[in-house]
């Protein structure tokens, strides 16, 4: 996979990760029985973010990623 730096996150990109967010944190709304906090939803964005950076930009993966990162505690 090739890295892609932040900054050239395209449009497109950029807004299919906010949607993956989104769906992810309703995931773990759900799997957990109540609202992910913030600094769960900071910590499963951040991950979106490093895959995305690692060259994995399939939603579903990014998905999988970011409910792996919200079932877990936040730091």
């Amino acid at each position: 996979m090739t890295r892609i730096s932040p900054i050239n996150f395209n449009p497109e990109l950029v807004s299919m990760m906010k949607s993956v967010l989104e769906i992810a944190s309703a995931h773990v709304d759900h799997a957990s029985g109540r609202p992910a906090t913030s600094a769960i939803k900071v910590k499963m964005a951040s991950r979106i973010l490093a895959t995305a950076a690692a060259g994995v930009t399939d939603a579903g993966q990014l998905q999988s990623a970011a409910i792996e990162a919200g079932l877990c505690p936040a730091d």
